[in-house]
């Protein structure tokens, strides 16, 4: 009881003490992060996906024709999901020389033993 401290505070800062003591609490037990992103986003239409990674309509229907992206296809239309895209956008990204010869020294180096 010795703890107990009574002092007026503004509705803001007692809403930012709760959620920090949220998270703390959250972090402590392994729980994790609060979600605040919504689960299910919408799906993208074809000219929604082609401006996100910025490439042209007849673009995108070539890779759909050729199976080379993501996508959803559903009574004729064609939908796409913004963090498949993200993440096939990503999987192109291309290594560093210096993390290729990084790469060569290590082989070298097991080689070696």
């Amino acid at each position: 009881m010795n703890d107990i401290l009574l002092s007026p505070i503004r509705l803001d800062e007692m809403e930012s003490l709760v959620q920090k003591s949220v998270k703390k609490a959250l972090d402590q037990y392994g729980i994790g992060k609060l979600n605040t992103e919504p689960e299910d986003e919408p799906l993208m239409t074809i000219h929604e996906a082609a401006n996100l990674l910025r490439i042209a309509v007849p673009t995108m229907y070539s890779y759909v024709s050729r199976r080379e992206i993501p996508f959803i296809k559903k009574r004729q239309r064609l939908y796409f999901d913004r963090k498949q895209l993200q993440e096939w956008l990503r999987s192109g990204q291309q290594r560093t020389s210096a993390e290729i010869k990084a790469d060569a020294m290590a082989s070298l180096e097991a080689q070696g033993e």
